[in-house]
C-alpha cells in the first residue's frame, strides 16, 4: 500500500472477488509490525493504518499476517484483530527466517494453511512432509561444490538471484551444498585466470547487455574448455561461448557480436531481423534502426532438441519450451564453419531458422554447454532446472576427480 503504481492491480483485485464470489476468493494482507529497541515492543499502527487504506478501496483482508522479527504475543494479535476487523484466529506471524524455503513450514506451524482451506471451503490436510524433506536435504548435505559466476553487474548480487537460486535447487537433487563464487568479468586478464577460476568445479556466465566486460567473460569460457572444467554459458554467456570457439578454434579472426561491434566483419552473433513467432503464427520484423523498445524476443519459444546430445539427454524430450529475454541471436552464416570445427548445435527453434542451444561433444569435454534462453525463470526447488541439476552433477563429478 502507498504506492501509486500498485492501484490499478488493487483495483482488479477488490473486484476479483465480485466476479469469483466470497468463497472462491480471500484477500490475504502481509504488513510490517516493526520492533522498536528505544521502547521494547512492537507496533502495530503501520498495520492498521495500511488496512485502513485497503478498506478506503474496497478491500476488506480476510487473513492478515504479519512479518515480524518475533512472534507476536497474544495481546497483539487481539489487537489488531480488533482495530483491523478481522477475527482474532485470522492475525498470524511471518517471522523472519534465516533460509526463505523454511518460510512455508514457518507458515504450516502457524495454520495459515488450514485457515486458507477453511475460508476456500477446500477439503482434505495440508501436507509438508515435501518441505520437511526440502529443508533436510538443505541442512545436511553429502556434498559441496564451487561453482563461479562471471558476470557484469556484481556490485549487487541479487540481480543474479534467480540464477543463484536455480543452482541452489540443481544442488538439491545431488544433496549438494553450492558455494556460488561472484567474479566481476572486468576484473579477469591472462594474468590472474587461474587465480581467480582455477578452485572452481564448474563456472556459469549469465546474461546481460553490452560490451562491458564481455573479454573477461571470453576468457573465462576458453579456460573452462582447455581446463576440461564444466561450463554453462546462458543468452549472453552463449554468446561469449560462441565468440570463444569462433575465434580460438575455428580460427575466424576477429570473431565478435553485432553487439559490441556493429561494424565488425566477422559478426558471429548479429542482430535478428525476422523471425517466426510460433505463439502468433506470424513473423516478427526489425531492422538496426528500429527503436530498442519492444524489440526483444521476449517470452516462451519451443526448441527442438537433437538426439543423444547433453541437452536432450538432461530434457529427456524431443521439444521443450523455455522463456527468452535477448535482442541478439547466432548468424547462421557461420554455422557450417563452427560445425565443422566441433561445436555441436543442439537446439534449434521448429522452422530450424534459429540456434537455441550450442554443445561440446563429450568426447571433447565432459560438460560445456550454453543456450539462448534463461532456464533459471522454471527452475523451482521440489523441481529444478534439468539443465542445473545436470550441470551440478557435472561439477561434482570433476570435483571427485
Amino acid at each position: 500500500m502507498g504506492d501509486i503504481e500498485s492501484l490499478p492491480f488493487l483495483e482488479a483485485i477488490r473486484q476479483l472477488k465480485n466476479d469469483l464470489g466470497k468463497n472462491r476468493c480471500l484477500y490475504i494482507h502481509l504488513t510490517l509490525v516493526p520492533y522498536l529497541k528505544t521502547s521494547g515492543e512492537p507496533k502495530s499502527k503501520p498495520t492498521q493504518h495500511s488496512v485502513k487504506e485497503l478498506r478506503s478501496i474496497g478491500i476488506q483482508p480476510d487473513i492478515i499476517m504479519c512479518r515480524s522479527e518475533d512472534a507476536l504475543s497474544a495481546d497483539l494479535r487481539k489487537k489488531i484483530a480488533l482495530f483491523c476487523d478481522v477475527p482474532g484466529d485470522a492475525v498470524f506471524s511471518a517471522v523472519d527466517v534465516h533460509n526463505i524455503y523454511e518460510v512455508p513450514l514457518k507458515y504450516h506451524t502457524e495454520g495459515i494453511d488450514v485457515k486458507v482451506a477453511k475460508l476456500l471451503r477446500l477439503k482434505g490436510s495440508p501436507d509438508a512432509s515435501p518441505w520437511e524433506k526440502l529443508i533436510a536435504r538443505m541442512e545436511n548435505p553429502k556434498h559441496e561444490v564451487n561453482i563461479g559466476m562471471v558476470g557484469k553487474y556484481m556490485a549487487l548480487s541479487e540481480s543474479y538471484k534467480s540464477l543463484h537460486e536455480a543452482l541452489t535447487h540443481g544442488g538439491l537433487e545431488a544433496q549438494a551444498k553450492v558455494n556460488i563464487h561472484y567474479i566481476d568479468c572486468e576484473a579477469l586478464n591472462s594474468r590472474n585466470l587461474e587465480k581467480h577460476l582455477g578452485g572452481l568445479d564448474g563456472i556459469l556466465i549469465p546474461g546481460g547487455f553490452g560490451n562491458r566486460g564481455v573479454e573477461g567473460m571470453i576468457m573465462a569460457a576458453r579456460y573452462a574448455r582447455e581446463k576440461k572444467r564444466p561450463f554453462f554459458g546462458i543468452c549472453l554467456g552463449m554468446q561469449c561461448l560462441v565468440i570463444e570457439f569462433a575465434r580460438n578454434v575455428a580460427g575466424i579472426e576477429g570473431a565478435t557480436s553485432g553487439e559490441f561491434n556493429p561494424r565488425a566483419k566477422n559478426r558471429v552473433i548479429d542482430l535478428m531481423t525476422e523471425w517466426m513467432d510460433h505463439r502468433s503464427g506470424g513473423r516478427q520484423k526489425r531492422g538496426a534502426e528500429s527503436d530498442l523498445g519492444g524489440t526483444m524476443r521476449l517470452g516462451s519459444f519451443p526448441c527442438h532438441l537433437m538426439p543423444g546430445t547433453l541437452a536432450q539427454k538432461a530434457y529427456k524430450e524431443p521439444e521443450i519450451h523455455e522463456r527468452h529475454r535477448h535482442r541478439y541471436e547466432f548468424n547462421n552464416e557461420y554455422l557450417e564453419k563452427l560445425a565443422a570445427a566441433g561445436l555441436k548445435f543442439c537446439g534449434f527453434s521448429p522452422d530450424h531458422v534459429l540456434v537455441e542451444m550450442v554443445e561440446l561433444p563429450a568426447k571433447e569435454h565432459p560438460w560445456y554447454l550454453g543456450c539462448q534462453f534463461h532456464p533459471e525463470f522454471k527452475s523451482t526447488p521440489m523441481t529444478p532446472h534439468p539443465l542445473f541439476r545436470d550441470f551440478i552433477k557435472a561439477a561434482l563429478v570433476h570435483k571427485n576427480k
